[in-house]
């Protein structure tokens, strides 16, 4: 059936032209009418409907037996697990990983972003070159050099989205299927999933008083996983002479550091350790670090610095991955950094949870004392909680989600069951940072009334 003209239709609605035309295009696209200029409008002899009807008909017929197909996955999407989200409802005790998100200057933060976009170039909108804006690489390497005494050249400084990325690139660059990597035990879950990912062969070292253990005199390996500065999850720092053995040992096999420094920045007692990548001598360290819990997670930028000879490299894997990492964010931090307001809001941040940890120390004793011990820390976000012995974290924790408390098992932080069942004492992670002193409070009295009683029954032995 053809269609009266546009003016036609325009006279008797009372539209104008522009109006009717648009909706004829609009109809035309999406296949209910057909024509071109000169020989009118027409409504399609197929309907989409019509047609979308005709397709299934014709599937069901040639498939009368609907059999579920599986999709084909390579050997790395078969072995990819997702990692748990940090979104959540309000900060609770005693959510760990995460900063004092309403503490942080948001209000300045606009107004630095807000002046960028005023200011924004025809080259700032084309994007950055793929490893990162170049003043802000600068800022990054001077505040690395000053405060984690980090040996490295502006060049050596890669933005990337956080330390996970970094994981992941690492790996990608030097681990093929099969080839062994080493990584704590207990040790961060994201570094792991990222190396089984790629079908890295994982071998555990251990934690000791002094960090990581060393890896025996003949292993070898391609990559070596470490939290030197905060050993995730035990919170102790690796002893002088344990990071010399580990880098000569690292030299002698031809294997490459990955120093995880996540929350190194927050040191509340002692001089501030030294990177390991700063006693590096044979360029055989990756430094990372991440911003995320520093400003707030959502920002997503962080840094590696790499050795010289795999700059090249990482900013080629950086620029196949996703081009660069988002220049607004990273011009806006830029700013952040030069102008002084992330070196006062790190002291502002690291004396507020110094308090909040000093709270958790001083209620854990009055409130725990013989059920739980809670570790003196000296760096970090969270901290560890011992359980007295006989107790199993995991059922605690359960325990203590019925009463609104965020608590992880030690257990989710081991890969190796031997090495899990070696352990003298069961614990907990208690994060502090993100929880005010009244939530702090709150949360060591239901911690306690949960190890007294668990329906009737006491979790004490």
């Amino acid at each position: 059936m053809r269609l009266p003209a546009t003016r036609d239709l325009a006279a008797e609605y009372g539209l104008s032209r522009g109006t009717i035309v648009t909706a004829f295009e609009e109809l035309k696209a999406e296949g209910y009418l057909e024509g071109s200029v000169g020989s009118g409008t027409y409504v399609s002899k197929v309907l989409p409907e019509d047609l979308l009807e005709a397709m299934r008909g014709e599937v069901l017929e040639s498939e009368p037996q609907q059999v579920k197909r599986s999709r084909h996955l390579s050997e790395y999407g078969k072995k990819l697990q997702s990692f748990p989200s940090l979104l959540g409802g309000a900060s609770r005790a005693f959510r760990a990983n995460v900063p004092a998100l309403e503490e942080f200057p948001t209000a300045l933060w606009a107004q630095i972003a807000s002046r960028r976009l005023r200011r924004a170039s025809m080259t700032m909108l084309r994007g950055s070159e793929a490893a990162g804006y170049r003043p802000l690489r600068e800022a990054i390497a001077a505040y690395l050099s000053h405060s984690r005494g980090v040996a490295c050249t502006t060049d050596q400084v890669i933005v990337l989205s956080g330390v996970q990325e970094a994981l992941d690139l690492a790996t990608r660059l030097l681990v093929d299927p099969g080839e062994c990597v080493l990584a704590e035990d207990p040790g961060y879950p994201g570094a792991t999933r990222v190396f089984e990912a790629m079908g890295a062969r994982i071998v555990s070292l251990g934690v000791d008083d002094e960090g990581a253990k060393l890896p025996e005199a003949n292993q070898t390996a391609n990559l070596v996983y470490v939290t030197p500065a905060h050993q995730a999850p035990l919170g102790v720092t690796m002893s002088l002479a344990r990071r010399l053995e580990l880098l000569k040992w690292a030299r002698s096999a031809g294997a490459l550091i990955f120093e995880d420094d996540y929350d190194g920045e927050y040191r509340y007692s002692g001089r501030t350790v030294p990177a390991l990548q700063g006693l590096d001598r044979h360029g055989v360290v990756l430094f990372a670090g991440s911003f995320s819990k520093v400003l707030f997670p959502a920002l997503r930028l962080g840094y590696l610095v790499a050795p010289e000879d795999l700059v090249e490299r990482f900013t080629a894997a950086k620029s196949i991955l996703n081009r660069h990492a988002p220049l607004l964010e990273q011009t806006v931090l830029c700013d952040f950094l030069e102008d002084g307001h992330f070196g006062r809001h790190l002291r502002r941040m690291r004396n507020l949870y110094s308090e909040r940890l000093g709270i958790l120390l001083e209620e854990g004793r009055r409130h725990l004392a013989g059920a739980l011990e809670i570790s003196e820390i000296e760096a970090g976000l969270q901290t560890m909680g011992w359980l007295a012995k006989g107790l199993d974290a995991r059922t605690v924790a359960k325990a203590c989600a019925e009463r609104g408390l965020e608590v992880t098992p030690l257990a989710w932080f081991y890969r190796s069951a031997e090495e899990f069942e070696q352990r003298e004492r069961d614990g907990l992670q208690l994060g502090f940072a993100a929880v005010t002193p009244k939530e702090i409070r709150r949360g060591v009295e239901e911690l306690a009334r949960v190890l007294e009683r668990r329906d009737g029954v006491p979790l004490l032995p």
